[in-house]
């Protein structure tokens, strides 16, 4: 039996600009059968119905998934009220309905209700594990799902404008895990009503824009090589927020080998301060680079580096 075909060793981040139809996954391995890469994740999931931002991650890049999803994001969606569905998006059947329409004046007395860190119950089509099966596995088989409410972080959340009673549109700078149709869904009840998903795009994800974003279209028009690297933005893209530490080239090695490298010399406490600084009350996480170039993600330890991710590079 012939091996299968490994892919190629590609590098880096792409954002693709997600169409409304297929899932995250299928997007990524749209891409990856486009780019022939031998490895590929994705920053974040974005429901079926959804469009935008959708970083994909390649090679070595896939190391540094887990900081890219705890960024913060953007996302603009329009409301439908009078209705509550069972998806809490356009997408499941409607199970309430309600003719109240709520005012612009209301709309805007309600919102500080859900800014800062707030509760959030996920819907119940949602990929959070219960008991190791996903949500919305369990939902679709008609099984009781039973979720807990839990703590998120809104920054802002903005009403953009009212196209039509029916309708209202909105823009969102949050967390990690806010679920936008949780929060139609219960701003509809705040305001009287029901509310539904209609319409979700994400405009950003951390450092990740539309600016950089490509569509799969646009993807499959590039020949691979030269042509895909032009939107091959760096692995580094995502740990913009990220002490660096420069190495030597005795140090570097020493860190591609698994081992810690020393602060300890009179020289290297210039290098240690600066870091312990840099780092503050966060993760004592650093990005390890020698010659402008990534080595490792490692935990700054009292006077030394130890290596946590290695960057083959």
């Amino acid at each position: 039996m012939a091996r299968k075909r490994k892919g190629r060793p590609i590098h880096g981040w792409l954002v693709i600009d997600k169409p409304a139809g297929p899932s995250s996954t299928q997007v990524l391995g749209r891409v990856r059968y486009l780019t022939g890469a031998e490895k590929a994740g994705h920053g974040g999931t974005l429901d079926p119905i959804a469009t935008g931002v959708l970083p994909i991650a390649l090679g070595e890049a896939t190391k540094t998934v887990s900081y890219v999803m705890d960024g913060t994001k953007t996302y603009r969606f329009r409301a439908r009220w009078g209705e509550e569905r069972a998806t809490d998006d356009c997408a499941g059947e409607v199970v309430a309905v309600s003719e109240r329409r709520p005012g612009e004046d209301e709309i805007l007395a309600a919102l500080p209700r859900f800014v800062g860190l707030i509760q959030q119950l996920p819907p119940q089509y949602s990929a959070l594990k219960i008991d190791g099966e996903r949500a919305y596995d369990l939902a679709r088989a008609g099984e009781e799902v039973v979720l807990e409410s839990r703590p998120v972080r809104i920054d802002r959340l903005t009403l953009l404008g009212r196209p039509d009673p029916d309708h209202a549109e909105f823009e969102v700078v949050c967390g990690k895990g806010t679920y936008m149709r949780s929060l139609a869904r219960d701003l509809g009840r705040m305001l009287g009503t029901f509310g539904h998903v209609d319409t979700l795009r994400r405009l950003a994800v951390g450092r990740f824009t539309l600016a950089h974003a490509i569509s799969l279209d646009e993807l499959a028009a590039l020949e691979q090589g030269a042509a895909l690297d032009d939107h091959l933005l760096p692995l580094e893209t995502a740990l913009d927020d990220i002490p660096a530490l420069a190495l030597t080239a005795a140090e570097a090695q020493r860190m591609r080998q698994g081992q810690p490298v020393a602060l300890l010399r009179r020289q290297d406490l210039g290098r240690l301060e600066e870091l312990t600084a840099a780092c503050g009350d966060g993760d004592p996480i650093v990005l390890a680079t020698a010659e402008g170039r990534p080595v490792a993600l490692a935990l700054l330890d009292g006077g030394e580096v130890r290596p946590v991710r290695v960057l083959n590079l």
